[in-house]
C-alpha cells in the first residue's frame, strides 16, 4: 500500500511530526534536559515508522517537500541577521582569540572525521558529515549538507549527519560540566564574584504585530537577495556551494548596512521568523531519513563520534580555557565550548549556567563565548565545510 501525500497534506503531516515531537520532549525529562529538538524526536520516530513498514512490505510513504528547502535559506538568512560587527567588536581581543580557536576547531573535526572514516573504510564525505557539519554545525547544518554530500555518492549522508548532531547534543551537555569543574579544582579558580554584564545576552526587543510583518518583508527579501549571492559564489568559485550560503551572507550583509545607518530592527522577530522556519524544515526533511543506511554505519560511526568528543574535551581543557586566560571565566569558557561544539548554543549556556550556579558568576564568559561562537560557527562553517566537500569529492 502506498500513501502519497501533496504539498498540502505533507505540511499538515509535518506539522503533526512536530507536535507528537513537542509532546514526547515535554513528558521525558531526559530529552527535555538535554535539548533534543522537537522536530527530531518526531522526525526519527516518523522515519523508523516509514522503515518498518518498507522493510515489512506493508506501506510506503511518499511526499512532496519542495517548500523544505524554502524553509531552510530562510532559516539560514535569519541567522545572518545575528552576525553584527558592531555587536562583535565589543568582544574585544578575547573575542578575536576565541572566534579564531572556534574556527580553527571546525577544520580540526573535519580532518578527525575524514581520517578515521578512511581508517574505518567507509566514505570520506561521511566523515565530514561526523565532523563540523553535525558537531559545531548541528541539526539543521546535517540537514542542510546532507543532500549534497549524497549527490557526490556518500549515500545516507543525511541520515548520518542528523544522527552524528543528536548524539552531539547529548554529550555536549554530558562533558563540559565536568571539563571546567577539573580546571577549578586544579587550579583552584574562583569566581570574581561581579556580576555585571552577567545579562548581557538577554532579549530586549518586543514582540510587535505593528511591525511583525515588516520583518517577514525584511527577511524573505533578504532571502531573495542571497539567491543571486549564491549564483555569483558559484560563478566565480567554481566550488560545489549550498545554496543557503548565499542567503546566511545575505542576512548578514543587510544587519549591518542596518546597523551602520542606524534604521530600526527587531532582532526578537527576525528570531520567531528563524525559529519558526527551522522547526518546519527539519520536520519535513526528517521524516524521510534513511534508517536502513544508518544500521549499516553503525559501528564506525560510534567509534568515530566519540573520537570526536574525546578531541573536544581536551581542545576545550588546553586550547579554550589556556587561551582564554586560565582564570575561572576561562574554566566557564571551556564547558561552554563543549555544549557549542558538540551540540547547540542551549549546550553551552546550560553548561555554563551549571558552573556558575555552583561555583559563582562569569560574566565575559556569559557574554563573550555565546555572542562570538554564533556568529563565527554560522559564518564560517558552511566555507569550511564546503572547501572540505570538494576537495575529498
Amino acid at each position: 500500500m502506498v500513501f502519497k501525500f501533496d504539498l498540502t497534506q505533507t505540511m499538515g503531516l509535518a506539522v503533526l511530526v512536530y507536535i507528537i515531537g513537542m509532546w514526547i520532549r515535554n513528558h521525558v525529562p531526559f530529552l527535555k534536559k538535554y535539548f533534543i529538538p522537537s522536530p527530531v524526536i518526531g522526525g526519527l520516530i516518523f522515519s523508523v515508522l516509514i522503515f518498518l513498514g518498507i522493510q515489512t512490505g506493508t506501506f510506503k510513504v511518499t511526499m512532496n517537500n519542495s517548500l523544505q528547502d524554502y524553509f531552510m535559506n530562510i532559516f539560514f538568512c535569519a541567522t545572518g541577521f545575528t552576525c553584527s560587527i558592531a555587536i562583535i567588536k565589543k568582544s574585544g581581543k578575547q573575542g578575536a582569540i576565541l572566534a579564531v580557536g572556534a574556527v580553527v576547531l571546525l577544520a580540526v573535526q573535519n580532518i578527525v572525521g575524514v581520517f578515521f572514516a578512511d581508517m574505518f573504510g567507509i566514505n570520506k564525505l561521511l566523515g565530514i558529515a561526523m565532523g563540523s557539519i553535525s558537531m559545531s554545525g548541528g541539526v539543521g547544518s546535517g540537514v542542510a549538507f546532507g543532500p549534497i554530500l549524497e549527490k557526490l555518492g556518500a549515500e545516507g549522508g543525511t541520515t548520518v549527519g542528523v544522527a552524528a548532531a543528536t548524539f552531539g547534543l547529548l554529550m555536549g551537555s554530558l562533558v563540559g560540566g565536568p571539563v571546567a569543574q577539573k580546571l577549578i579544582n586544579k587550579y583552584n579558580l574562583k569566581s570574581s564574584g561581579n556580576t555585571e554584564g552577567e545579562d548581557a545576552l538577554k532579549i530586549t526587543d518586543v514582540m510587535s504585530d505593528k511591525h511583525f510583518f515588516i520583518s517577514v518583508l525584511l527577511v524573505l527579501g533578504a532571502t531573495a537577495f542571497g539567491s543571486y549571492i549564491y549564483l555569483a559564489l558559484k560563478a566565480l568559485s567554481g566550488l560545489t556551494i549550498p545554496y543557503y550560503v548565499g542567503c546566511l551572507f545575505a542576512g548578514m550583509l543587510f544587519r549591518n548596512v542596518m546597523d551602520s545607518k542606524k534604521m530600526p530592527l527587531n532582532m526578537k522577530e527576525v528570531d520567531v521568523i528563524g525559529n519558526v522556519s527551522l522547526n518546519l524544515f527539519l520536520s519535513l526533511a526528517l521524516m524521510n531519513l534513511n534508517i536502513a543506511k544508518l544500521l549499516s554505519l553503525a559501528g564506525p560511526m560510534i567509534a568515530i563520534l566519540f573520537i570526536q568528543t574525546v578531541v573536544m574535551m581536551i581542545w576545550a581543557y588546553f586550547v579554550t580555557f589556556r587561551s582564554m586566560g586560565s582564570d575561572y571565566d576561562a574554566a566557564v569558557m571551556a564547558a561552554g565550548h563543549c555544549g557549542v561544539g558538540l551540540g547547540q548554543t542551549p549546550n553551552a549556556i546550560a553548561n555554563m549556567a551549571a558552573i556558575i550556579n555552583a561555583n559563582g558568576p562569569a560574566p565575559n564568559a556569559w557574554f563573550v563565548l555565546p555572542v562570538i561562537t554564533v556568529v563565527f560557527i554560522n559564518l564560517c562553517n558552511p566555507i569550511i565545510i564546503t572547501a572540505f566537500i570538494n576537495f575529498f569529492k
